[in-house]
């Protein structure tokens, strides 16, 4: 793309009022009576230092992001705008829904220009959003594949519908105007530009004039949940109560049929089986689910609806307790894009789609706006660097869709791929991307009333303002290869406040906050905190190491968590891990590779009584800590010889352990997370997959 030739600068996020995944409100907009009771500390307040997620931050700015675009222009997707505005002949290319994947690059192209001003980006948003704006109807309808075909039958006239809004189970027209939302809210926040506001703002109005329970208008609900996060966002940046309401209105219809169409609801798939306060466990497609659940959380924390929250609690026990896979990633089934039943966890056909790892992520975040505790934060670090990070390659521009937990080289899990690929037909997972990277710096603080919350450990400043008071921490780390945390208090002036500084339960001897995961061993490390060189005793509130005190210029804080291997076991209730072992260290997910190996994966165990020793490797994928120790390999039934019923121990194995976000990056062989723990489970996994074969 031509902003390419720009002039790069480094990450610095300057000081402007910013909405990525967080709730911060313009100035000019109404503030509401009520919220979540903590805020998050922008991304503009931060400035990331050298480090893990500066880098994939650099890397998003200058590859993903013009890599997105540039197959946007190369699919149709762009020109989409322009054959709807009249302005090119032609037809609309690929699915119905490809509106929504350039509002998505647009929403991470404005995150983008907040932090790093770029005239030649800027402009090229211009110029696209001029198109957007063409496209829209004079009515404020904004659906391009409806706009150029019509009436007329088509391909996808079974997902679209003869008519506007007569297929919303699969249309996704709302779908695709709640990401047009967030774009237009982002590129305001950073540019001052109102022109794709205003579209969204008229499409919105549109919409609001015609759903409702007032005397003429239409009940109904999104196939889609994602309507109600932009509408949500629209109320925050305009201070127009009809956009809450509607959000609301959206919400309170799931699951009720009397009203609408036929009286019927779209069932489990889109969770429109049940109200949304009345559901319990989590189904269907997965990516909608944490939608909706971070749609609760928003509309719950803006009005007081408790039941919402009432049942997002209920929800978020049922997925972290019996649905998450140890890689904080959800959604086990490829039919549906779906969650699985309770424990319904399996590895190598596990789904996981990578937008399903952002929805998970972004949830958790509300959670924790909510109520306060660490555990949500847990969770949220395990997707980062594990069931999101795997998502995308180191080099920004080759991306998974699903993410197994094993593969065994044959099976093309991802879209017709054993490997990342380049791009999907349906390519949401890689314009999802592109804007979740920077709302991450979003998730490292935050505050309310006299305290601040230290989240996520990442190299960097932070400026918090605490009742008109500037507080600036600065962070030292090399997390997550190193659990050594120095962070510098640099209050404008001497002031009493606390500081909350997260515990992660890894570090405690806790997994997951649940008894789906848990350590073979699950002792708690021995946690040094320190400030001004005295150590202090660690009293935990909700997760929290909480220190209270009159902070002034000068004073540092140190953590020390200590970084040993850990050994996971699942619950009994997993069929596919019994017997089997995960390796953690610090937060990451660690997996064999036969690239690594001198055997077969699939032919290694992991004895329980194997030492295993950490070493970082500079020169591998940009630097990592590698796993490494001696177990066993195995030889199988067809090699061991026809007197022999399973596989026989043949000897000592080498292996190397590598992140699990790491994996096919090279060649494209076997990968486990789940190791057999002896030749017993070993066997009747040979024994299964013969049985299948």
């Amino acid at each position: 793309m031509q902003w390419q030739r720009s002039v790069l600068r480094p990450v610095v996020f300057r000081a402007v009022v910013f909405v990525l995944f967080a709730v911060a409100l313009p100035a000019w907009a109404d503030t509401p009576e009520s919220d979540y009771p903590i805020t998050p500390v922008p991304p503009t307040q931060i400035e990331l230092g050298d480090g893990f997620w500066n880098s994939r931050m650099e890397t998003n700015r200058k590859v993903t992001i013009p890599y997105d675009f540039q197959k946007c222009e190369e699919t149709g997707r762009i020109a989409n705008f322009a054959v709807a505005a009249g302005q090119l002949e032609g037809k609309h290319r690929g699915f119905w829904f490809n509106d929504s994947d350039v509002f998505k690059v647009i929403e991470g192209a404005a995150y983008s220009l907040a932090l790093h001003p770029d005239p030649v980006l800027e402009k090229y948003l211009d110029e696209l959003i001029a198109k957007i704006a063409a496209a829209q109807q004079d009515d404020g309808y904004l659906f391009t594949i409806r706009t150029i075909h019509g009436e007329e039958p088509f391909r996808q006239q079974r997902y679209t519908g003869k008519d506007r809004w007569s297929h919303l189970e699969h249309s996704h027209e709302f779908y695709n105007v709640g990401h047009l939302y967030e774009a237009a809210v982002a590129y305001y926040q950073a540019t001052g530009k109102r022109t794709l506001l205003n579209v969204a703002i008229k499409n919105a109005n549109f919409i609001d004039s015609l759903f409702g329970e007032g005397e003429g208008q239409k009940i109904d609900v999104p196939g889609h949940q994602e309507i109600e996060i932009g509408l949500v966002k629209l109320y925050r940046t305009t201070g127009e109560q009809r956009y809450l309401d509607l959000a609301k209105f959206f919400l309170d219809h799931r699951g009720v049929p009397e009203g609408r169409k036929e009286n019927r609801v779209y069932g489990e798939y889109c969770q429109d089986h049940q109200p949304v306060t009345e559901q319990t466990e989590a189904v269907g497609h997965a990516v909608r689910a944490a939608y909706m659940y971070s749609g609760m959380a928003d509309v719950a924390a803006l009005t007081g609806e408790t039941s919402y929250i009432r049942a997002i609690d209920t929800l978020w026990e049922n997925v972290v307790g019996k649905k998450m896979y140890l890689t904080g990633g959800i959604g086990a089934r490829h039919h549906d894009e779906a969650f699985g039943a309770n424990y319904e966890l399996p590895n190598s056909s596990a789904y996981n789609e990578t937008c399903a790892a952002i929805g998970n992520a972004m949830w958790n975040h509300r959670m924790f706006l909510l109520h306060g505790e660490s555990k949500y934060i847990d969770v949220l670090e395990r997707v980062l660097y594990n069931g999101f990070l795997a998502g995308i390659s180191i080099d920004g521009d080759e991306f998974f869709y699903p993410n197994p937990l094993a593969s065994d080289s044959t099976y093309k899990f991802n879209k017709g791929s054993t490997a990342r690929q380049g791009w999907f037909a349906c390519s949401c997972c890689p314009v999802n991307i592109v804007r979740f990277i920077p709302a991450i710096a979003g998730y490292m603080y935050a505050k309310r009333d006299d305290d601040i919350y230290v989240n996520l450990f990442v190299p960097g400043e932070g400026t918090i303002d605490l009742d008109g008071d500037r507080i600036r921490l600065e962070q030292q780390t090399r997390y997550p290869w190193d659990g050594n945390v120095h962070i510098a208090v640099d209050p404008e002036k001497p002031k009493t406040f606390t500081l909350k500084i997260r515990i992660p339960g890894w570090v405690r001897g806790e997994c997951v906050p649940s008894d789906l995961y848990r350590y073979e061993n699950p002792v708690a490390e021995k946690i040094a905190l320190k400030v001004n060189g005295k150590e202090v005793p660690l009293a935990l509130e909700k997760g929290y190491a909480t220190l209270t005190r009159r902070w002034q210029t000068g004073d540092v804080i140190d953590l020390q968590l200590p970084m040993r291997v850990r050994r996971v076991l699942s619950n009994s209730k997993i069929a596919e891990n019994q017997g089997r072992v995960a390796l953690e260290r610090g937060p990451l997910v660690y997996c064999l590779e036969d690239v690594d190996n001198a055997h077969r994966v699939a032919d290694f165990v992991l004895p329980d009584n194997t030492p295993i020793r950490s070493r970082f490797d500079a020169n591998l994928l940009g630097g990592m800590v590698l796993l490494e120790g001696t177990g066993i390999v195995a030889k199988m039934p067809s090699e061991a010889g026809p007197t022999e019923t399973g596989p026989t121990e043949t000897g000592p194995m080498p292996f190397v352990a590598i992140p699990y976000y790491a994996w096919s990056h090279r060649d494209p062989g076997k990968m486990a997370v789940w190791l057999p723990r002896n030749l017993k489970t070993l066997k009747q996994a040979a024994e299964k997959d013969k049985k299948t074969e």
